[in-house]
């Protein structure tokens, strides 16, 4: 009984051991994260949007190969969903008057505003679409 009761003291030691390392690890990285971005000041808004850019690039691989077959059609459902988002700068371009900032030349922003929403409105309804086909395709056959 003793000998059990050394095994648990010594488990705990050594948890509370990483414990604190891990509490000096974390520490560590916020004032490494915090000293970067503190020198990130000066580097070029174009050169962070790209860098940005490329990490989503990454992520959204490693997220879309991670996920299981039978979960990929709810994920292209989400996919629409958030491409939906287009549909607001669409909006925004096609009914904002453009006309007195830019000095008259606004009807091809309201044209390409246009026509982004009628190909972004394409995408998300024929997505939907699809994705209830696909869904039917698992249903049972009464």
């Amino acid at each position: 009984m003793s000998n059990l009761k050394d095994v648990i003291v010594s488990a705990q030691d050594k948890l509370a051991e990483v414990q604190a390392s891990l509490a000096n690890i974390q520490t560590d990285t916020i004032a490494q994260v915090a000293e970067v971005g503190g020198s990130a000041a000066g580097v070029d808004p174009t050169v962070l949007r790209f860098a940005v850019f490329v990490m989503a690039i990454f992520v959204g691989y490693y997220v879309v190969w991670s996920v299981t077959p039978a979960l990929h059609t709810p994920l292209m459902a989400v996919t629409n969903a958030i491409s939906s988002v287009i549909v607001v700068g669409a909006l925004l371009a096609t009914g904002v008057d453009i006309e007195q900032a830019t000095g008259g030349a606004g009807w091809s922003a309201r044209i390409f505003g246009f026509l982004a929403l009628i190909l972004a409105s394409v995408n998300i309804f024929g997505g939907f679409l699809v994705t209830q086909r696909m869904l039917a395709m698992y249903k049972k056959k009464s």
